[in-house]
């Protein structure tokens, strides 16, 4: 049942990406998902231990940034509905606004990105980032009444006001917070650890965790099916 357990999500192009490591790929690729998935690195270390592999919070690290710099995210996509929408989160102790934007038909989260506040400028400058990031050409952008309507109109880019299909960011943002709390709680270290954490997870999320609205499939799958 371990060696089940350590082989499952095993994908081999990890090899390449861990050429000359010491611990086998199984091992590495489960302590990357327990990492993606919101264990510590200390949470991370332990459970491996417990498992009989003894390695350093720093292996662990260098395992989780390797695979981050071998060019996975993000994936090619010509989104054409995208729900987009931001949420309060708090991070030591101050409050930030998490803003993502999920394409409505492949479930796939585009990107996500912390700001110190909310309204039209960030707005504006997290759809930027997608524009640079995707081909938007085709894509209408389901908002809410707030400030996106003018971001989008100042960047040339299609919207609508919409309260049905942008229903799946605000379940993201449930399955997320979900996540930092049974972790967290309330995020206790740097903004630039919570990005990296948010990157992580959004990897994980749309290449490893199956999603029932789409047979089981992963957004990446759904995307290249």
């Amino acid at each position: 049942m371990l060696a089940d357990l350590l082989n499952d999500g095993l994908d081999a192009d990890l090899e390449e990406a861990w050429e000359n490591e010491r611990t086998a790929t199984p091992v590495r690729a489960f302590a990357v998902r327990l990492h993606e998935t919101g264990c510590s690195l200390r949470e991370t270390t332990t459970i491996l231990a417990e498992l009989g592999v003894k390695r350093s919070h720093g292996a662990v690290w260098n395992w989780v940034h390797r695979l981050a710099d071998s060019g996975y995210d993000p994936p090619e996509a010509q989104p054409k509905r995208v729900a987009v929408d931001e949420t309060a989160v708090k991070i030591d102790g101050e409050w930030s606004w998490l803003y993502a934007a999920i394409d409505t038909e492949t479930k796939l989260i585009l990107d996500v990105a912390l700001f110190g506040r909310h309204g039209t400028d960030p707005a504006a400058a997290f759809l930027h980032r997608l524009d640079e990031k995707y081909d938007l050409s085709d894509t209408v952008f389901l908002v809410d009444q707030y400030g996106y309507r003018t971001a989008l109109a100042r960047l040339g880019l299609s919207g609508r006001v919409n309260y049905t299909e942008r229903n799946l960011i605000e379940k993201w943002f449930h399955t997320l917070k979900m996540r930092i709390d049974r972790f967290h709680n309330s995020w206790v270290g740097s903004r630039s650890s919570a990005r990296e954490w948010l990157e992580q997870f959004m990897h994980y999320y749309n290449r490893q965790r199956p999603h029932q609205a789409l047979d089981g499939r992963t957004p990446i799958e759904e995307i290249q099916n």
